[in-house]
């Protein structure tokens, strides 16, 4: 395996083109541009070209969790609220 190769991480069937690749601790280690990751090489596999897609792994990840916040989002709505003049009302 070389670098630009198209290859699939086989436990998650992540599927990317190899931008490193790095000797450590006795073993290969590639890492996949679209994850980021560094894994493994015997757990690496060649993949057909027409499984690479594009999408960078933080475009996935939005897609996959569609109209959920982001810990952004959130503190942001946070300032946006107004808790001034709110007063508790509970029996006491």
């Amino acid at each position: 395996m070389d670098k630009g190769d198209v290859v699939k991480y086989s436990p998650t069937s992540t599927v990317g083109k190899i931008v490193d690749i790095k000797e450590e601790d006795g073993k290969t280690w590639i890492k996949l541009d679209t994850s980021g990751l560094y894994y493994v090489a015997s757990t690496i596999q060649p993949a057909d070209p027409s499984e690479y897609k594009t999408t960078s792994f933080k475009e996935r990840k939005s897609k996959e969790y569609g109209n959920k916040k982001n810990i952004d989002d959130l503190e942001k709505m946070e300032r946006e609220v107004d808790i001034s003049e709110m007063m508790p009302s509970g029996g006491g």
